[in-house]
């Protein structure tokens, strides 16, 4: 009985075995067989609970507001104390572009902008040093000059002003002579005058600049006007005048067409008394033998001879000359009128001949 029980157990216990293992056999080709389908997945719904909080973005910093300059500064002698920036740099360029002032005369000045002399500011690079600068600092101002332009100024501005000594001088208004006083000469000194305009716009001052000169005296500095004489060719007439008042007229005879009396200013340069008459070098006297004083003398008894080559003032014995172009080159007079302007003047007395 014992071994048939052991045996039906063992049995049951096989059985129990195949079918566990044909179970899983069976599940497995299952699961094998479809391997296309469908899994479909739940997703958990979000938590209900609210977001973690942001922190708000970080702003940049306000751009800093510009300081004004300190007081008391000063930008190429511009006083820019308490002022903004830009509004220190307006002024500093403002004060630039005046015109220097050159002082030629004390009746004549003369303005020249400094853009006509190519002269540059670099007001931004004055106006940085400006705003670190301390209170009551002195800021240059850089300016880039153009020595070129100012030297070609210059030399224009002497070529202007450059003149020669003028002697006084006895000249003729219409037909009355006038005293002329003196004038000095000058030549403006190149150098030395570029170097003074550079220096205004270098320190961007803007005083008066006196131009400097070299000056030369006349060699004739006073004149006194006493007699003089004014013949007038065409009209024949002699004009006798003491201190610019008209004292006498005379007539006269000139020169014939083919011995014109010269034109032009002369004075007296020799006077003599019952002169000789001797031949000039000139073909209508080439026959003719030196003529002592008396009647018969050509000169009469007076001769004046001017600064013009043997051309003279004189009297003649020929009065019917007088009115006419009768001479060789002189002056005629009667011989009374003659002697009479003889006594009146003197060697240098100015003589000017026109044409009227």
């Amino acid at each position: 009985m014992r071994r048939g029980a052991r045996a039906i157990g063992v049995g049951l216990l096989a059985a129990c075995a195949l079918m566990g293992f044909a179970a899983a056999w069976a599940l497995a080709a299952t699961a094998g067989a479809d391997t296309g389908a469908v899994v479909q997945t739940t997703t958990e719904p979000p938590p209900t609970e609210p977001p973690p909080p942001t922190e708000p973005p970080i702003e940049p910093p306000p751009a800093p507001t510009p300081a004004p300059i300190a007081f008391g500064v000063t930008v190429g002698n511009v006083a820019v104390g308490g002022l903004m920036p830009h509004r220190a740099a307006e002024k500093v360029r403002k004060a630039f572009t005046r015109p220097l002032v050159l002082v030629a005369a004390p009746a004549r000045k003369i303005h020249i902008e400094p853009r006509a002399l190519g002269a540059r500011p670099n007001v931004p690079k004055a106006i940085r040093r400006a705003r670190v600068a301390r209170p009551g600092a002195v800021v240059a101002l850089d300016v880039e000059v153009s020595r070129t332009r100012v030297r070609n100024y210059v030399e224009r501005l002497g070529r202007d002003l450059d003149q020669k000594a003028v002697d006084a001088r006895i000249v003729l208004k219409g037909v009355k002579p006038r005293a002329i006083p003196s004038e000095q000469g000058r030549h403006l000194k190149r150098l030395l005058n570029a170097r003074a305009v550079r220096l205004a716009l270098k320190t961007n001052t803007r005083e008066p600049i006196p131009l400097a000169f070299d000056v030369f005296k006349p060699k004739v500095r006073v004149v006194k006007l006493g007699p003089a004489i004014v013949i007038l060719r065409e009209s024949k007439r002699l004009l006798f005048f003491a201190k610019e008042k008209l004292l006498r007229r005379f007539g006269i005879a000139t020169g014939q067409s083919s011995y014109p009396t010269p034109l032009g200013s002369y004075e007296i340069v020799i006077m003599q008394r019952d002169p000789w008459w001797y031949p000039p070098p000139s073909g209508w006297a080439a026959d003719s033998s030196p003529v002592p004083p008396g009647p018969g003398n050509p000169l009469g008894t007076r001769w004046m001879g001017i600064s013009a080559p043997y051309v003279g003032i004189h009297g003649t014995p020929d009065s019917a000359s007088i009115g006419y172009s009768a001479s060789h080159g002189c002056i005629r007079m009667r011989i009374s009128d003659a002697e009479w302007l003889f006594r009146h003047v003197e060697i240098g007395t100015p003589v000017f001949i026109v044409s009227r």
